[in-house]
């Protein structure tokens, strides 16, 4: 696949994905109103695929920026990929398209280009997104994904979305879906945390033999959150191997990185709030990794997740127990 900042990879019903995407969640530090101006920031310098989340709590903000490109000028509708993500609670299949409508209204948008499921973890429905009794025990709910997959292929018919698929599943719950009777759409793709330290080689190969995208957040190693991510991990853009690669070519670690996933055939979603390195993780398609170069990157591996969800750890649906 020649690597260009229009290259686009097809999914498996037809519709095209940028292969690199500006992801939009900021922690609770960070102000929700900076999404805007770091969205529109991103359309400037060429992003076309822009993934946010109901859970970010920003979809507003992000739908401002989108709503201004396009008035301005800079883009057209059918120019931007759009994704959103059904969250946890809104798994009970009669809540999924008031769901992805709410968000809709949120963006101003008509439709979504891409719709997938947040989670595999289902939570007990209400106005609490992380619902908790009186003790701090999590709420938890017992819904079948292939019910929620369901409700997920009428947005699909309706037009909602055009196109839908999940996140944060394993091999398991992937075929689960697939292996479904009566299944309409086999999702487009697999969103998973994907980075040096973990980049999911078997899952990426399980996921090409079902013509299934795997697409991969936290490239860069993680916002090192502090309600989600150990602040005693190693920092991935401070790895001496990656900072190597990163001098001889003259790239920054992030580049490379980003570089990296994209060669793999991952669709790598970058995050950041300032426009300096926002711009610079733009400027990957201007270099090529070479094999040595690749395989030394691949050998970083270690299977450590930055976003392991272990507060979930006793869900009947935790995917992570499974090796991939």
């Amino acid at each position: 696949m020649d690597l260009n900042p229009e290259s686009c990879i097809s999914l498996n019903d037809g519709h095209k994905m940028p292969i690199i995407g500006f992801g939009t969640y900021a922690p609770d530090k960070c102000e929700k109103c900076l999404a805007e101006e770091a969205t529109k920031a991103a359309i400037d310098v060429g992003f076309r695929h822009i993934d946010c989340a109901y859970f970010y709590g920003n979809e507003a903000d992000v739908g401002r920026a989108i709503k201004r490109k396009i008035e301005d000028g800079t883009v057209r509708r059918e120019d931007l990929f759009y994704t959103g993500k059904l969250w946890n609670t809104f798994h009970t299949p009669e809540l999924v398209q008031t769901a992805l409508e709410e968000s809709l209204k949120d963006l101003q948008l008509d439709y979504m280009d891409l719709f997938i499921i947040h989670m595999p973890i289902g939570l007990k429905p209400g106005e609490n997104l992380i619902p908790m009794d009186e003790n701090g025990q999590f709420l938890y709910h017992s819904v079948d994904l292939r019910e929620t997959w369901e409700a997920m292929e009428k947005c699909k018919d309706l037009g909602l979305a055009r196109s839908i698929g999940v996140s944060n599943f394993n091999r398991r719950q992937l075929e689960l879906i697939l292996n479904k009777p009566g299944l309409k759409y086999k999702p487009v793709c697999n969103q998973v945390e994907c980075h040096l330290y973990l980049n999911q080689n078997k899952l990426l190969e399980f996921c090409k033999s079902r013509d299934i995208v795997l697409v991969g957040y936290g490239i860069l190693g993680s916002s090192r959150d502090n309600k989600w991510i150990h602040q005693d991990l190693p920092v991935l853009l401070e790895d001496p191997v990656l900072n190597a690669v990163a001098m001889k070519h003259h790239k920054t670690p992030a580049q490379v990185a980003l570089r990296y996933f994209l060669q793999s055939g991952v669709v790598a979603l970058a995050k950041s709030s300032n426009s300096k390195r926002i711009k610079e993780n733009f400027q990957v398609f201007d270099f090529n990794l070479p094999n040595e170069d690749m395989e030394n990157l691949k050998s970083l591996n270690k299977n450590l997740r930055y976003m392991d969800a272990r507060v979930w750890k006793e869900h009947p649906q935790f995917p992570f127990h499974d090796e991939y």
